[in-house]
C-alpha cells in the first residue's frame, strides 16, 4: 500500500481491483462505486485499452492472445491516471469485444476523490502499481471462474462454446497461471470467494470512506 503520508492534501485515491477472469473484479467494482457514490469516482477498466488491431482480419483478430500483458495498452491507461491527478478529464476508450476492434466512441471521465482501476492485469504493470494507493485483489476458484466466464462470453459477446473453452485452454488459463496469478502478491488485500464476500467488500469500503476528504462533517 502507498504511503497515504506522501500525497498530496486532497489527492485522489488510486485504488485497483485485480483477480483472474470473471472472479468477480467488476461485482466488487460496483459495490464500491454504489456505496461510496458514483459521483466521487472516476472508473477505469483496464479492458478499454485492448489494442486495436485494424491491419487484421476478424478471423486474424480472434486468434490473438488476449490475456498477455502486452495485448493492452497500459501506457495510456498510465498516462490518463496522471491526468486525473492532476484534475484533468480523461477520454477512455471504447472496445467492442464482438468484433475485437477499439470504436470510434470514447467515454469522458472527469476527476473524482476516487479513481476506480481494475483488470485482470494491472498489478504486472510496475508503473501502474506505483500509482496505486490500494490493492485489492478478487480471488475465486478456477472452475467458478470458468463456468462465469462460459456463460458471460455466449450470452454478451457471441462467443460459441467451442471457441470458448479453446480460448481458455490455450490463452487464457495459461496467461493466468504465468501472469494473473502471481500478481497477487503485490495486493495489499485478497477477497476469497470474489463478490459474493460481503464482509470483506464492507471493510474495503469502510476504509475508503475513511481516506475521503468528504468523510468530514460537513459545515
Amino acid at each position: 500500500m502507498t504511503d497515504m503520508t506522501q500525497r498530496e492534501p486532497n489527492s485522489p485515491i488510486v485504488f485497483g481491483v485485480a483477480g483472474g477472469t470473471a472472479s468477480g473484479k467488476t461485482t466488487v467494482a460496483r459495490t464500491i462505486l454504489e456505496a461510496v457514490g458514483a459521483a466521487k469516482v472516476a472508473y477505469m477498466p483496464h479492458d478499454a485499452y485492448y489494442r486495436d488491431q485494424p491491419q487484421l482480419s476478424l478471423a486474424e483478430r480472434s486468434q490473438l492472445n488476449y490475456d498477455h500483458p502486452n495485448s493492452l495498452e497500459t501506457r495510456l491507461m498510465v498516462k490518463q491516471i496522471e491526468q486525473l491527478l492532476k484534475g484533468k478529464p480523461v477520454h477512455v476508450p471504447v472496445y467492442d469485444f464482438t468484433t475485437h476492434r477499439r470504436t470510434d466512441q470514447t467515454v469522458l471521465v472527469e476527476p473524482a476523490p476516487i479513481i476506480l482501476v481494475d483488470g485482470i492485469l494491472i498489478f504486472t504493470k510496475r508503473r501502474l502499481r506505483e500509482l496505486m494507493d490500494i490493492k485489492v485483489y478478487v480471488d475465486t476458484d478456477a472452475d467458478v471462474r470458468f463456468i462465469r466466464r462460459l456463460q458471460r462470453d455466449m450470452d454478451e459477446r457471441g462467443r460459441s462454446l467451442p471457441s470458448v473453452v479453446t480460448q481458455y485452454l490455450e490463452t487464457v488459463r495459461p496467461m493466468h497461471l504465468k501472469f494473473v496469478e502471481p500478481s497477487k502478491r503485490f495486493a495489499d488485500v485478497i477477497i476469497p470467494n470474489g463478490g459474493m464476500n460481503r464482509v470483506a467488500i464492507e471493510m474495503v469500503v469502510s476504509r475508503l470512506h475513511a481516506l475521503l476528504p468528504e468523510s468530514q462533517p460537513q459545515e
